[in-house]
């Protein structure tokens, strides 16, 4: 979320946060009586901090993946393409030339098998620990979650494609 649209809280956030040594960020004289707004927030010297420890998550840092840096992946062959949608939206919509299919519900428990039947139900080379995953969806919503997944379970070099199918084929009709 950005921070313009975190003004509607402005006022109860800086009750709300906690600095490095534990305690309540302060009200100070000139903001007494009155609510403060993002810049208030901003500018008190815990914000960097906060900002800094609200960056972490699950996956790394550089996760997304351009339609442009996508076609280079599959062309490259250097990357395993997993689309997360249903079956029937792959057969409604279209689909990832080269991608598998793993509906996100499956992902966790496909990523977990073992590579004859990981090949045996989805009709693709499991991917390994090592290897760079591209997960994609209809609008990157269910790829982000696929991606978390993948990181919880020890795939280091997995991404996802927040364009999702939609991304896709409004770039591949204008070519």
């Amino acid at each position: 979320m950005n921070l313009g649209s975190c003004r509607r809280f402005a006022g109860a956030v800086p009750r709300l946060l906690w600095n490095i040594s534990g305690t309540v960020l302060p009200r100070t004289p000139s903001t007494a009586g009155r609510s403060l707004t993002s810049s208030h927030v901003k500018s008190h010297p815990c914000w960097t901090s906060l900002l800094q420890v609200s960056r972490f998550s699950a996956a790394p840092q550089g996760t997304d993946v351009t339609y442009k840096q996508l076609k280079q992946l599959l062309a490259g062959r250097t990357s395993a393409v997993i689309d997360v949608r249903e079956p029937w939206e792959l057969r409604e919509y279209g689909f990832i030339p080269g991608a598998i299919n793993v509906p996100l519900g499956q992902v966790k428990t496909a990523l977990q098998l073992s590579s004859e039947e990981f090949k045996e139900k989805y009709g693709g080379e499991k991917p390994q620990q090592t290897d760079n995953i591209v997960f994609s969806c209809l609008a990157g919503i269910r790829s982000k979650q696929a991606l978390d997944a993948a990181t919880s379970l020890g795939y280091k070099e997995a991404q996802h494609y927040p364009g999702g199918w939609q991304d896709w084929a409004d770039n591949e009709k204008h070519k």
